[in-house]
Order: structure tokens, then sequence, then C-alpha cells
């Protein structure tokens, strides 16, 4: 009995060395790309073509961040994109809870016919086109609200909320408050919102890194006003990028400009990347659990 309990022990301290061994690798495979940019930020481009910045910077400079930061449109970037990043996920998460409550409830007439009005929006689209035109008759053009409004319910994240409330909201409760006189409004406020906060925070990380890294319908619906982060971080490395007038304004040529747009390239991708990592650890200890009970099947 001794043998065995002693050889179980060995091979549960091999599985744990060989899973921890497997999650490192795993780590460095994911991490290694955004700490490579980050000190390729730091570096020499011509270094950085040479494989010289396997580990850390070589021909250390500042010269990319100052290019980017040296733009007068940075600051007005960042705060745009902090002002749509915190409306929008706001208005997102809004319209998934109030979209997803309903139809967890199993009691609500009509719940399959609506649920399956939603999926088919999953697979079926306009396209493009249609949805710029109907943004445009809409008269949203030219406002944040073309940021929010045609896409405000997630339908993938609805379904997952939807699950979580219900295998995770216990209906028991619910009933109960609503035996003691409390409506479903405020049900919803007191009982399931409080219960409902580690999937609240998931659905709140998703929004804002879509938000946050959405260039692409901001150059389409808000032209060259309130631009956020992102489309300023795009039109800097493009102002940047190597053109025949500019080569000649530029002492060295071509060579010259080409080492500075490389740096303002791996110099925007931190600067754009900074503030969600900075905000991801405050939520991360909700993120698992609330992801993992929200994709149950319900």
């Amino acid at each position: 009995m001794k043998n065995h309990n002693k050889a179980h022990g060995i091979s549960d301290k091999v599985s744990d060395i060989v899973l921890v061994a497997i999650c490192t690798l795993v780590l460095l495979i994911v991490a290694y790309p955004l700490y490579y940019v980050l000190i390729a930020s730091f570096s020499n481009p011509y270094d950085v073509y040479a494989g010289k910045t396997f580990l850390l910077p070589s021909g250390f400079t500042l010269d990319g961040y100052k290019a980017v930061f040296a733009d007068p449109d940075i600051l007005s970037g960042f705060g745009n994109s902090v002002k749509y990043t915190v409306i929008g996920t706001i208005f997102s998460v809004v319209m998934l809870y109030i979209t997803a409550y309903p139809l967890s409830d199993k009691g609500l007439p009509g719940r399959k016919w609506i649920s399956l009005f939603f999926i088919f929006t999953m697979y079926f689209g306009g396209g493009m086109i249609p949805t710029y035109l109907v943004v445009k008759e809409t008269g949203l053009t030219g406002s944040m609200w073309a940021l929010f409004l045609p896409g405000g319910v997630g339908v993938g994240n609805m379904i997952i909320v939807r699950n979580y409330f219900q295998n995770s909201v216990p209906h028991e409760l619910i009933e109960a408050s609503e035996i003691d006189g409390c409506s479903k409004f405020r049900t919803f406020i007191h009982v399931v919102i409080p219960l409902s906060m580690p999937i609240l925070a998931v659905m709140s990380v998703f929004s804002m890194v879509a938000y946050w890294n959405d260039w692409f319908t901001a150059m389409l619906y808000l032209g060259g006003k309130g631009q956020p982060l992102p489309l300023v971080l795009r039109g800097i490395l493009m102002k940047s990028s190597a053109s025949q007038e500019q080569a000649a304004m530029v002492s060295g040529g071509f060579a010259e400009l080409n080492k500075m747009t490389e740096m303002i390239k791996f110099c925007s991708m931190i600067v754009a990347a900074v503030p969600m990592l900075i905000a991801y650890p405050f939520v991360q200890k909700y993120f698992e659990k609330g992801f993992m009970a929200g994709a149950v099947k319900g």
C-alpha cells in the first residue's frame, strides 16, 4: 500500500511538472510577440532587421515615441477613444442585459421565436454597403452613435449572458424576491445584477477591447472629425510612409524615412495596446469564472 501511494505521489509530481512546462511554453509563445514589439519599439530598426533584438533592445532610442506623441492629434485621439470605449461599453452591456435577461425566462411568450430572430442575424446580414446606407439615411453619419447603434447587441455575447442567467442565477431567489413584493425591474436591479458581476466583467472586457481597437467603423462614419486613437495612429503611420517628396526632405533619403516608419509602426502598436493591458488585470479574476459559467449550454 505504501509503495502504491508513493508511486501515485511521484506520478502526480511528474504530471504537475509536465503541465507547468506546457503552460510555460504556451505562455512564451503567446507573450513573446508582444514583448518583441515592445523591445523593437525602443530599438534601432536596422538592429531589428539584423536580429539583434531577440531578448533585449539594441541601439536604444525613443525617436519613435517622440514622433508619435509629437503629432497634435494624439491627445484628442486618446480622449476620443476613452470616450467611445466608456460610452460604447456601457451601452453594449446595458443592451445585452435587457435582451438576455427576458430571454432567460422560460415563461416568456414567444421566447423561442425571438431567440431564433436574434440567431438569424448571426448568419445573415446585409453587408457593409447596406449597413452604411441605413446609417446614412438615419442621419447618424458624423455622430459617435454610428459606432454603437448598428451593432448594439452582440448576439453571441447575448447568448452567453442568457445562459449565465439561466444556469448561475438561482430562480428561487427571483421568485422569493417577487413574493416579497419586488417588481420585476427591482428584482433585476437588486438581485440579478449583483449576482451576475462575473459575466458583467467578461462582457465589459469584450466590449472595451472591441471599441478601443475599432478604427474601421470610425473611418466609415465619422470622417475627419472625432477620430479615435487607432485611426490617429493609422494616419501617423500613413504620413510617415515613404514617398518621393518626403524622401527629398529627409536627410538620408528613403533609408532614413523607412527607419522612422518602422519605429513609428512598433511604437503605435504599444501605444494602442497599453491601456487595455493596464485595464485587464482589474477584471481578470472574474473573467474565467464568468466566461465558463456563461458558456454552459442552456
